[in-house]
């Protein structure tokens, strides 16, 4: 029988073991309290004034917002947030108390990729679209975070890992991380309803208002934990300090996509950089390029027959799966044997070659790399998870456009074509690439193929942007191993050399407008100066003298009136009217009368010639000779020795001009009259040429769709020139569309002109094939475009195939 004192001091003794083991830990719980109450009460301060402007934030973007339906979207988004702001707060407090609790506990789960439930190619819906760009905006705001509260959060993590005796604590871990603190607030963000635009701009204020008030909670939690004696002194160096590192991204795996056995908790997960990329964000761009991106896994992952099972030996072994990681560090290798083994071509021929040589590459890419891979397992031959042969596929198909683009030089086609290795690498570890437009590498790859778009030999003589080019490719392989960051500083570098580039193309180019314009202004007063003129001689028995005054310096003097005065200036009426009163003069004169007005009529007329011969800088002996040819004509026209003298200036030895035949034969050729010989049929040239070249040529109608196609051509677009004697091409951009003779301008890369065009010329040109009009579309999003109809393409006669009868 069983002492019941006995066992009422065991019991006692055992209780008695507790308290003093609780005892022992009260300094550590005490702390740990501290930490909590100090991190939740910093955090709804911070969260509270998120909150109040959020609701500012929204009321502004209503009110510019450009049509009822999406205003509609902000209003019901504030009133939504207003309804449930208290919920909400409570939630995240309810959250990381939890979280608390469980790093208390040693149960706390590190933020990690969220896996998305597996769908079928046809089972595809918008809530991965929703759930992806929720993840990239969550993703960059702790990204940012993170990096730029480094070392404080470093300092963090090793004193929580003293209060937990020596348990490893990291970012992911901490329970004030701005991981943990994001996963918290996007788990109580679920009970807004909500639409995506709204929620992701309440995601950039989470980043503006809490992420940016972390550094003084930190600093705070460690002048606490420094004053309570844990680790007054941190001698450790930061992780990854100096150059930014790769972080999981949250976000919805590729259709069919597993992890690797053996492989890291990475593997066969999506990586992004920790950069703020994804944070510049339009909501309506984002979701069509998600839906493309998501249009092209479900067809790459429809080429998988269903239920495939994993490769095997003859004999029944299993063939070695590879992991991502052993994925990277084949392709590392390589990447440098391309490095050191690919030389460069120099001209079109050697281009050409290369570009085959580089399709070439692309084709046999991919089993080079499993090649390499197997050798790992010590093995013939290896395979990759779907997901990662998707990856593989869809960078190979990347690459085969961009070595297929007409809009790049074949020497730029060769020199893009090598950057197929690091692109691969930046797909595997981050397959955000193609479903992110702002992501670097894809950037920087926009970037380069839009410098490259208007390169040619002709243009780029110094060679400096093909050095530039090239040396940017040599670099990424040389220099790109696992961090993003290098793309990240390549492409800034690269934008500052397009930008310094740019101001001395822009200059020259301005100059090419300038002088065209100069020239197309000038070019249209001689059309209206000869007009005028012809208009007043033609069909008319005008003496040679005054024929020679009206078609040579008095349509000079009206050009330059033109051009300095304007069509509705006096001083351009006057000109006309002098023309008129002129061709007057001239005509016999048969009545009194007539020879009245002639006699009073010339005084002005000679004073208004003085004037337009000396605008036209005639010289002062040839004015003399021409009046004096004047005075002689105007003599035998009135038929009296008694005209009034039009030549007032002195003439020594004025005697009849040589060359003049009697005055009753109205037949004047002076020495002036000589000098301006065949003037009007030059005259006559011009105004039939203009005419020419305003007319529609023969074959063209409103419906030409190479008439349309050079009518829709905007300032800026690229076109492709060939000359056709000699086959020369020339890359050149329409500068400007003159506003009198509606030609186009055509400079190339360094603004320098080209040529100009009528819009029928250039529409003919069009036809033959010697004007080629590029794309203005970025190479990334056309190269995913035609991947998508090649993908179709191939799917739709399978399709065709499986619905025939058996």
């Amino acid at each position: 029988m069983t002492n019941p004192t006995n066992d009422n001091s065991k019991i006692v003794d055992l209780q008695q073991r507790q308290a003093s083991q609780l005892a022992s830990n009260d300094r550590l719980g005490d702390l740990l309290k501290s930490v909590r109450g100090t991190a939740l009460k910093r955090l709804q301060g911070l969260v509270s004034t998120l909150f109040e402007n959020i609701d500012d934030a929204l009321f502004d973007l209503a009110e510019k917002a450009e049509n009822n339906a999406i205003q509609t979207q902000y209003f019901d988004g504030m009133r939504e947030v207003r309804k449930k702001r208290q919920l909400v707060e409570r939630l995240f407090q309810d959250q990381l108390g939890k979280v608390f609790n469980d790093f208390a506990a040693g149960k706390l789960q590190p933020v990690k990729a969220e896996n998305v439930p597996q769908r079928g190619a046809s089972d595809l819906s918008l809530v991965d679209d929703k759930e992806l760009e929720e993840s990239l905006a969550v993703a960059s705001a702790v990204a940012k975070a993170e990096g730029r509260l480094q070392r404080p959060l470093f300092a963090v993590n090793q004193r929580l890992s003293v209060i937990l005796g020596g348990a490893k604590v990291e970012d992911s871990s901490n329970p004030i991380a701005p991981a943990q603190l994001a996963q918290a607030f996007r788990a109580s963000m679920r009970e807004l309803e909500i639409n995506l635009q709204t929620q992701l701009i309440i995601y950039k204020l989470f980043d503006r208002y809490v992420m940016s008030g972390l550094d003084a909670l930190y600093e705070e939690i460690n002048s606490l934990l420094i004053q309570a004696g844990v680790l007054p002194q941190i001698r450790h160096n930061v992780p990854g300090a100096g150059g930014r590192q790769y972080r999981p991204m949250p976000g919805p795996a590729a259709p069919g996509a597993q992890a690797a056995p053996g492989a890291s908790p990475a593997a066969g997960t999506e990586h992004a950089y920790a950069s703020g990329y994804a944070g510049q964000y339009d909501a309506a761009a984002a979701q069509l390029q998600v839906e493309l991106y998501n249009t092209v896994r479900s067809l790459l992952a429809s080429r998988r027959p269903a239920g495939a099972e994993a490769p095997e030996y003859a004999g029944g072994a299993p063939v070695p799966m590879i992991a991502p990681t052993e994925l990277l560090s084949a392709l590392t290798l390589l990447q440098n044997q391309q490095l050191m083994a690919q030389t460069q071509a120099h001209n079109a021929a050697d281009a050409a070659q290369t570009v085959a040589d580089a399709a070439h590459v692309v084709q046999q890419l991919k089993q080079e790399l499993l090649d390499q891979a197997g050798k790992f397992h010590g093995a013939e031959k290896a395979h990759v998870a779907g997901a990662d042969e998707d990856t593989i596929d869809l960078v190979g198909m990347l690459f085969e456009f961009i070595l297929q683009d007409r809009n790049l030089p074949l020497q730029m086609q060769a020199l893009l074509g090598r950057l197929q290795i690091p692109f691969l690498k930046v797909a595997i570890l981050d397959k955000h690439l193609f479903a992110q437009k702002t992501h670097p590498a894809r950037q920087l790859l926009d970037l380069m193929a839009q410098a490259c778009m208007g390169w040619s030999e002709e243009s780029d003589k110094d060679h400096r942007l093909y050095d530039k080019v090239k040396t940017t490719v040599e670099s990424l392989l040389k220099d790109f191993d696992d961090d993003l960051s290098v793309f990240e500083r390549t492409r800034d570098d690269f934008e500052k050399f397009i930008e310094t580039n740019k101001k001395r193309a822009d200059l020259a180019e301005q100059r090419a407008a300038e002088a065209t314009r100069g020239r197309e202004k000038l070019h249209a007063a001689r059309r209206t100066a000869a007009r005028e003129i012809l208009r007043r001689v033609d069909e008319k028995q005008l003496p040679d003298i005054v024929h020679t005054v009206l078609t040579r310096p008095w349509a000079n003097y009206l050009v330059l009136t033109l051009l300095r005065q304007g069509e509705d200036s006096d001083e351009w009426r006057q000109a006309l009217k002098f023309a008129d009163e002129f061709a007057w003069s001239a005509e016999p004169k048969t009545t009194d009368a007539e020879r009245t007005r002639l006699k009073g009529l010339l005084p002005a007329l000679e004073k208004s010639l003085r004037h337009g011969l000396a605008t036209v800088a005639y010289h002062e002996n040839d004015v003399k000779q021409l009046m004096h040819e004047l005075n002689a004509f105007y003599r035998g026209l009135l038929q009296t020795e008694t005209v009034p003298e039009i030549d007032t200036l002195p003439i020594a030895g004025a005697t009849k001009a040589p060359g003049t035949e009697d005055a009753a034969g109205f037949e004047i050729v002076g020495t002036a009259v000589a000098r301006a010989s065949a003037v009007e049929s030059q005259i006559e040239e011009i105004v039939l040429r203009d005419a020419e070249e305003d007319a529609q040529p023969e074959g063209y109608d409103a419906d030409d769709e190479y008439l349309k196609q050079a009518k829709a051509m905007k300032v800026g677009t690229w076109v492709e020139l060939t000359d056709p004697a000699t086959g020369t091409k020339e890359r050149a951009k329409l500068s400007w569309i003159s506003p009198i003779s509606s030609k186009y301008l055509f400079v190339n890369r360094k603004g320098l002109k080209v040529s100009d065009k009528t819009v029928f010329a250039l529409a003919a040109e069009i036809r033959r094939g010697h004007a080629v009009i590029l794309e203005e579309v970025p190479l990334f999003d056309r190269a995913l475009d035609a991947i998508v109809e090649r993908l179709k393409a191939a799917h739709a006669p399978s399709e065709n195939t499986a619905a025939k009868p058996a």
